[in-house]
């Protein structure tokens, strides 16, 4: 018995081993009009083999290119397509670098951070009082969604001057209740209390119908 792992490695393994032995075989070919022939009706062969290409914009293109790939670029037939080369093939991509910054206060996310920082950057003074309100009623929806608990107003007070630094005050004049007044509180213990009950009548209507029957069968001996 033959197992794949003492085999030669394929190139394309989606199109499967007999694929790669097709390719190798008319890449053998000695006559040139075979050879095409072969060619055409094994990028029928693989559209079959791989319908999802059928979604992708010149999916046909795309079957060429791989044809070309997996016969490692030694297939000389005429495609309608540019042919692809071995040096194109191996570029990779370059790395995106992956953003460094810590938050301070992951709860609130990033987009607090940067909404913290385009306030005290604002000149108008006017202007960044109301940006602070506006971001101190966020604030307190975000800390509600997060532990799912009333949280005082002095804990969101504290929490926007440790994110700006001291330079952003919420003072006692602004509203920081609109966004968090009209959230919905998700109370799970209501839930909880609500399954416990429906089990219970569950179980009082289940010894009902026990006792029903025990009574008719009760009759029916007499």
């Amino acid at each position: 018995m033959k197992y794949n792992t003492g085999r030669v490695d394929i190139t394309m393994r989606e199109y499967g081993r007999h694929m790669q032995q097709m390719v190798d075989y008319v890449v053998n070919i000695e006559n040139r009009a075979e050879r095409q022939k072969a060619a055409e009706n094994i990028i029928q062969l693989m559209g079959i083999l791989n319908p999802t290409l059928r979604n992708i914009a010149d999916y046909r293109h795309k079957l060429w290119d791989h044809l070309f790939i997996i016969s490692d670029f030694k297939l000389d037939v005429d495609s309608p397509y540019p042919k692809p080369s071995e040096e194109t093939y191996r570029i990779q991509p370059a790395k995106l670098s992956y953003p460094q910054s810590r938050i301070r206060l992951k709860h609130y996310g990033k987009n607090v951070e940067a909404l913290v920082d385009k306030a005290i950057k604002m000149e108008d003074e006017g202007k960044r009082e109301v940006f602070t309100e506006i971001i101190g009623n966020f604030m307190k929806m975000a800390y509600k969604n997060w532990s799912n608990e009333e949280v005082s107003n002095d804990l969101i007070k504290e929490d926007m001057r440790t994110i700006s630094g001291g330079e952003l005050e919420i003072s006692a004049e602004m509203n920081i209740e609109s966004m968090s007044r009209n959230q919905p509180k998700r109370n799970f213990s209501n839930n909880k209390n609500n399954n416990n009950k429906n089990r219970n009548n569950n179980n009082k209507n289940r010894n009902n119908n026990n006792k029903n029957r025990n009574n008719n069968n009760n009759r029916k001996r007499y």
